[in-house]
């Protein structure tokens, strides 16, 4: 019994930054109607800049998450308003087609550039471990929950009570009608798609802290952030933080039962599991786009 809470706490302890990885993921496929293929080499991008700002400026890599979202910020607009932006309102094919291009670009890119050596943030001193009775939580998935939550919840408010938000909803419900009352639809792609790669630029910077990273592992992170947004639904932040608990449940008792291996495939069987009993997700809203 005590090993299945474990397990459980396990899984719980990494939800929050399970629903980092999948927000901004969430937030460009619902508002641009783009499925960003990008999104797990953005991931690891962060995960990059955490490393490098830990060795070489001391920065802890939790304090650094929003400086590294700023930096993929910066790299998302740009990209969006100068290769993605000509494209926008083209069959979905196109844009999968040319983020998979680009994906492909920057995975070869930090290849060349760190090689496919798997690197870590080695915290000093580590942060060590919570006991709870005979439950074990290490310190640093607390961190990377609250922290991964924390981000979450703040582009849940910027999407519920700013203007900005209101001209991303406006322009995800109907563009034609957004331009017709004067928000400038362009820039507001830009800036939804800048805020889902802050979103991943952030969550990288959080996995470093506590997974190893490197290109290779940026298809297992867009795989994760495909079946949490299959399981919370597309179009609803507290859909992604539901999915991203259930993610983090299910590949723990799934390494239990089956082994660490095969985790990822029990997630993915879950995926076409909701798929065909319910496409919407959990949460999801009825004729999102």
């Amino acid at each position: 019994m005590m090993l299945w809470v474990q397990v459980l706490v396990n899984g719980l302890a990494l939800g929050g930054l399970y629903a980092c990885i999948a927000a901004g993921f969430s937030l460009i496929w619902g508002v641009l109607n783009i499925i960003n293929i990008l999104h797990g080499s953005l991931i690891v991008l962060g995960g990059y800049l955490a490393f490098f700002a830990h060795q070489y400026f001391g920065i802890n890599p939790f304090l650094f998450a929003p400086i590294a979202g700023a930096i993929t910020f910066v790299f998302g607009y740009v990209l969006q308003r100068t290769m993605i932006n000509p494209v926008m309102g083209r069959p979905v094919l196109i844009t999968l087609v040319l983020t998979f291009g680009l994906n492909l670009f920057l995975d070869n890119a930090m290849l060349a550039a760190f090689s496919a050596d798997y690197r870590k943030v080695n915290l000093q001193p580590p942060l060590g471990i919570i006991e709870l009775g005979n439950i074990i939580v290490p310190v640093d998935r607390i961190y990377a929950t609250a922290v991964g939550l924390a981000l979450v919840g703040g582009l849940w408010l910027l999407l519920r009570f700013t203007q900005l938000g209101r001209a991303i909803v406006a322009v995800r419900m109907d563009r034609d009608a957004a331009a017709l009352m004067g928000i400038d639809v362009k820039w507001t792609y830009a800036i939804a798609f800048g805020l889902g790669t802050f979103m991943a630029g952030s969550a990288g910077s959080l996995l470093a802290a506590i997974f190893p990273i490197s290109p290779v592992s940026s298809s297992g992170y867009l795989g994760k952030a495909f079946v949490i947004c299959v399981l919370g639904g597309l179009g609803s932040i507290p859909g992604v933080v539901a999915g991203g608990f259930m993610l983090g449940v299910v590949e723990s008792f799934g390494a239990l039962a089956f082994g660490p291996e095969n985790a990822l495939t029990i997630s993915f069987l879950l995926l076409l599991v909701l798929l065909v009993a319910r496409p919407t997700g959990l949460f999801g809203r009825k004729g999102f786009n």
